[in-house]
C-alpha cells in the first residue's frame, strides 16, 4: 500500500509509527514499574516462619553446647597428648640410661651400686606412671570429644527432620504465593488484553490509530513478557494447558474470521462490477494491483499480459481504453497517463 501512497504522507506515517513505538515504550515502562511492585505485596516467607520452634530450639541448644564441649575437649586433647609425648620420651630416655647403667654394673659386678640399682628402678617406674596417667587423661578426652560429636549428629539429625518438614510447608506457601503474585498479573493483564483486542477490531484504522497500536503493543508485551513467565508451572501442567486455550482461541479466531472473510468475498463476486468498483477505495485498489492481485477477488492475476482486461477470476473489469485518446489504461487509474483526462470524464 505504501506505493500508494503520497511522499509527504509516507512520512507522516513514518512519523506516526514513531509515536506509537514511543507512547508504547512509556505505556510499558509504566506497567513494568506496576507489575515489578506487585510481589511486595505479599510478605516475604522464611523457613523460621513454619519449624516447630519448641522442638527446634533445645535441639539448636544441644548443638551449641555439644560443639563448645568438643572444642574444650579437644584443646584439654591436644595438651593431654602433649603430655603424654613428653612423659613417654623421658620414660624412654631414663630406660635407655638405665639400660647403659645395669650394662656397666654388670660388667663391673659391684655389690656397692646395689642402692643406686634400687632408686633408678623406682625413678623408672614413677615416669612409666605418669607415663600410664598421661595416656589416660588423652583417652579420657578423645571419650569426651567422641560423645559432643556424637551427641550433636543426634540433635542434628532431629533438627533437620524438623527443617525438612518446615521447608515442604514453606515451599508450598510460596507456591501458593506465587499464584496470588500470578493472579494479580492476570488481573492487570487480562483486561489491558481485551482493551487491546477491541481497539484492533474496532479502532485500529480510526484517526487516532497511533495510539490504538501503541496500546495494543503494550498489551502484547503485558501479556507475553510480564504474564507468561510467570505462569505457575505445577510440573508443566499449567503451561501447556494454557498454551492450548490460547491456541485453540487464536484458532478459532482466525478460522471464523477466514469463513467471514471468504463469505464476504462469495458474496461481493455476486454482485454487479459497478457495486464492486464503488465499494473498493483507490488506496486499496493500487495496493493490490501492486502486488499483481485482482483488486475485486484478491486472486493472483498477470497484469503483464496486453489482452487481460478483466480477471478471470472474478470479472471485475482491470483494464479499459481512455475515451480521450484510445490508450490503454488502468480501470482504476483517475486519470490517463497518456493524456491526462480524467477517468470519470471519459
Amino acid at each position: 500500500m505504501s506505493k500508494s501512497l503520497r511522499l509527504s504522507e509516507k512520512w507522516f506515517n513514518y512519523g506516526l509509527w514513531l509515536v506509537a513505538l514511543v507512547f508504547a515504550s512509556f505505556l510499558i515502562g509504566l506497567g513494568s514499574t506496576v507489575v515489578g511492585d506487585l510481589p511486595r505485596v505479599e510478605q516475604h516467607l522464611q523457613r523460621e516462619d513454619f519449624i516447630d520452634k519448641a522442638a527446634a530450639a533445645p535441639l539448636r541448644g544441644a548443638i551449641s553446647a555439644a560443639q563448645s564441649s568438643e572444642k574444650d575437649a579437644s584443646d584439654a586433647l591436644d595438651q593431654a597428648e602433649l603430655k603424654l609425648n613428653a612423659a613417654a620420651q623421658a620414660y624412654a630416655s631414663e630406660r635407655d640410661s638405665f639400660d647403659n647403667w645395669t650394662s656397666t654394673r654388670a660388667a663391673t659386678s659391684q655389690p656397692a651400686q646395689d642402692g643406686a640399682l634400687i632408686a633408678r628402678t623406682r625413678t623408672l617406674d614413677t615416669l612409666k606412671r605418669a607415663e600410664s596417667a598421661a595416656q589416660r587423661d588423652v583417652e579420657v578426652q578423645r571419650q569426651r570429644s567422641l560423645d559432643a560429636q556424637q551427641a550433636q549428629g543426634r540433635a542434628r539429625d532431629q533438627l533437620s527432620r524438623l527443617e525438612a518438614a518446615a521447608d515442604v510447608k514453606l515451599e508450598d506457601a510460596n507456591n501458593r504465593i506465587e499464584l496470588r503474585v500470578f493472579l494479580y498479573r492476570l488481573a492487570l493483564t487480562l483486561p489491558l488484553l481485551v482493551v487491546a483486542g477491541w481497539l484492533f477490531v474496532r479502532q485500529r484504522k480510526s484517526q487516532y490509530w497511533p495510539f490504538v497500536w501503541g496500546f495494543i503493543l503494550f498489551a502484547l508485551f503485558a501479556f507475553f513478557v510480564e504474564l507468561v513467565p510467570y505462569l505457575p508451572s505445577y510440573g508443566g501442567y499449567v503451561r501447556y494447558i494454557v498454551g492450548i486455550i490460547i491456541t485453540v482461541a487464536i484458532g478459532r479466531y482466525v478460522i471464523i474470521a477466514l469463513g467471514r472473510y471468504l463469505a464476504a468475498q462469495r458474496l461481493a463476486e455476486a454482485q454487479p462490477e459497478t457495486i464492486r468498483r464503488n465499494e473498493l477505495s483507490y488506496d486499496v485498489a493500487l495496493a493490490r494491483l501492486a502486488k499483481n492481485v485482482c483488486p475485486g477477488c484478491e486472486r493472483p492475476v498477470d497484469l503483464k499480459a496486453g489482452d487481460l482486461d478483466f480477471c478471470p477470476h472474478c470479472g471485475i473489469g482491470l483494464f479499459d481504453h481512455c475515451t480521450a485518446c484510445s490508450k490503454r489504461k488502468s480501470s482504476f487509474a483517475q486519470f490517463c497517463h497518456a493524456c491526462g483526462v480524467a477517468a470519470k470524464a471519459s
